[in-house]
């Protein structure tokens, strides 16, 4: 036990023993979501190397709460705890504030303990601590309907037309598992963007650990590989997590809007109600891309709890100090970019 407010309430760390009873109660509690589910424990541990802290709080043998944290720790980026790494969602899922308030000085007194800069609780609403916040997040989350069509109407003419434009220039999803297809072509995306990519063994591991709540989906054209996209099933909702298209892909019209577009037809057929397009930042272009899908952005509110730090980290591509980084990393040989890449990006968490 790492602390508790009374003997009927107690906060543990997560076991493998208790997995299961973890992920039941993320699973009937609606504030959690995928990134809550207790696999990322091991995701976080094996492909990245960072130390999980899955806390719970516990009454009379139920969890009442859970708070999923890891520590990341790197030269580069700072030494944070973070609910979660690599997540654009996480934070403190409770039955009462009471719980909430055990979780939360829990993990302060775990962030004192390890000496981090921050301990950072990414948080889809605003929690009633007077913490610093970080704002610069939105996520787009919509409903869909069973009926392609009334989907199809909800996005604006303009964007209609771009998928339009896919499906004329030949464009063909093709959903499947073939990960070495989809690392390919989001290995040569991120470079273009200037930002490491990751490990192959991280998305071997994310389909082990969560099956086929995991998936993929291949845009070709003409019988080539030109984008792709790994997804997110949890509950009735799809988030499209890792999407990227290699270059050539810009000449030909509709790529991109094509592939989101046959992500949210297939799922709707199968039943999905959500689509979340995730988190962007403000000021970016798949920001506005989103926007111009016709979602609306909701506000995310990362909350920081300082411990070393003097001030909130800001570890993100917008700052002007990994602008020279990005500009040499779109150089590189991809060869080289998917040796080195790894390296770095288990600390961009």
């Amino acid at each position: 036990m790492i602390s508790g407010v009374c003997m009927a309430l107690a906060i543990h760390q997560l076991s493998d023993a208790d997995l299961s009873q973890w992920d039941e109660y993320v699973l009937k509690t609606p504030a959690a979501t995928f990134f809550h589910r207790a696999g990322w424990k091991t995701v976080l541990q094996r492909a990245f190397g960072h130390q999980p802290y899955f806390l719970y709080a516990e009454r009379e043998g139920e969890i009442v709460g859970i708070l999923p944290l890891a520590h990341n720790k790197s030269l580069l980026f700072g030494n944070n705890l973070v609910s979660t790494p690599f997540c654009v969602y996480g934070g403190i899922v409770a039955d009462t504030d009471e719980v909430a308030a055990a979780l939360r000085t829990a993990a302060c007194d775990l962030a004192q303990a390890l000496h981090v800069d921050a301990l950072e609780l990414r948080n889809q609403h605003r929690s009633a601590e007077n913490w610093p916040t970080k704002s610069i997040y939105a996520t787009f989350r919509r409903s869909i309907d069973r009926d392609p069509e009334v989907n199809m109407q909800a996005i604006p003419s303009k964007q209609r037309t771009m998928i339009r434009k896919g499906i004329k220039n030949g464009l063909v999803s093709e959903p499947g598992q073939d990960w070495e297809r989809i690392y390919r072509i989001y290995a040569e995306s991120v470079r273009n963007l200037g930002t490491p990519v990751f490990s192959k063994n991280y998305f071997s591991l994310l389909r082990e650990v969560f099956g086929d709540d995991v998936d993929t989906l291949m845009i070709t054209h003409e019988g080539r590989d030109v984008a792709g996209v790994v997804s997110f099933y949890f509950r009735d909702e799809v988030l499209p997590y890792y999407g990227g298209s290699i270059a050539e892909a810009r000449e030909i019209k509709g790529v991109n809007d094509f592939m989101y577009w046959e992500l949210m037809r297939r799922s709707a057929e199968q039943g999905i109600q959500v689509f979340d397009f995730g988190r962007s930042k403000e000021g970016t272009g798949p920001y506005r891309f989103k926007q111009h899908w016709g979602f609306t952005p909701e506000q995310l509110y990362y909350e920081y709890y300082l411990v070393g730090a003097d001030s909130v980290p800001d570890i993100n591509p917008l700052n002007p100090k990994y602008q020279y980084f990005i500009r040499a990393w779109k150089k590189l040989p991809l060869p080289l970019a998917n040796t080195v890449g790894p390296l770095l990006a288990k600390n961009l968490g």
